[in-house]
């Protein structure tokens, strides 16, 4: 999940309740300055995927996703977000970058 709140970024979003989740990974999240350049900059999707892919490669986040890749190639893990649709989220290209670890894994994307 990306962050807890409403798109200002600050007022609960009251939809997101901890019964809501498992676990929160923030550290696979966009970066506030990229969610801004997108939402209030106008930074087209393509630019945002890049600099998010980006980012997912900084050995931390690798770290991570080789965790999270490991986690869902032994159980269903489900990737949140506030986006509505993945066509522009992050979750979409987390779960790639998972599967770009481990070919086999299985993505399903409602």
């Amino acid at each position: 999940m990306s962050r807890h709140t409403l798109n200002d970024g600050a007022t609960p979003d009251p939809g997101i309740t901890k019964p809501s989740f498992d676990e929160w990974w923030p550290e696979l999240a966009p970066q506030a300055w990229l969610v801004g350049a997108y939402y209030k900059r106008g930074l087209p999707w393509d630019k945002f995927a890049e600099r998010f892919g980006e980012y997912l490669h900084r050995p931390e986040q690798e770290r991570r996703l080789q965790k999270l890749a490991a986690l869902a190639k032994n159980s269903n893990v489900t990737i949140l977000c506030v986006e509505a649709t993945p066509e522009h989220c992050h979750r979409r290209l987390v779960a790639e970058a998972c599967r770009d670890i481990d070919p086999l894994l299985e993505i399903v994307i409602e």
